[in-house]
């Protein structure tokens, strides 16, 4: 089995190792010295926690994009909705804050949808409803994708800070017997 197989991608987050045996861990290249194998552990910590804010903030703007994807297109269902019977579409619409304004809305084939950075698109209803099913049905499955990572995540900061502790309970214990050896 690969490790694709057995293991989802997490949008490049790489995985942190275990240091089961730190005796064995600290006798690897590069690891000269506690404090030096500490520094690393904490900077991986910190692109951990880095990862983690920006995950944070995706998962917020995406929680804010679902409610309007979905009463947007409730709207475009109900314009479709009042097309078929013919009747025209009674509502009010704001103005500025706290203003609002009646109108009466003809049966129309075509909606404007306001796509973002000041893009605003002319569809057909049935267009439109389509494009809407599908951003609501990628932002739902984008918000999932961002929770599995954001627990992927903590499952990896939480990998390195286990390590820094055990690296550095390895450095006492290491100093304790050296202290212990030299006043015997």
């Amino acid at each position: 089995m690969t490790t694709d197989e057995t293991q989802p991608d997490h949008l490049g987050i790489p995985q942190a190792a275990f240091v089961e045996e730190v005796d064995e861990f600290m006798k690897q290249q590069g690891n000269d010295s506690a404090e030096a194998v500490i520094k690393k552990l904490d900077e991986q910590h910190q692109k951990y926690k880095f990862m983690e804010l920006n995950l944070i903030q995706k998962k917020r703007r995406l929680k804010s994009q679902v409610p309007d994807i979905k009463s947007t297109l409730d709207i475009v269902k109900h314009m479709i909705s009042k097309q078929e019977n013919g009747q025209p579409l009674d509502t009010q619409f704001l103005l500025s804050d706290q203003v609002y304004a009646k109108a009466s809305i003809p049966p129309t084939q075509k909606v404007s949808l306001w796509l973002g950075a000041n893009v605003m698109l002319e569809y057909e209803l049935a267009d439109a409803e389509a494009l809407l099913t599908k951003n609501l049905s990628a932002a739902n499955t984008a918000l999932k994708q961002v929770s599995t990572d954001l627990d992927f995540l903590r499952d990896q900061y939480t990998t390195v800070e286990v390590n820094m502790a055990r690296v550095y309970n390895w450095d006492v214990k290491r100093r304790q017997a050296l202290a212990a050896g030299s006043s015997s």
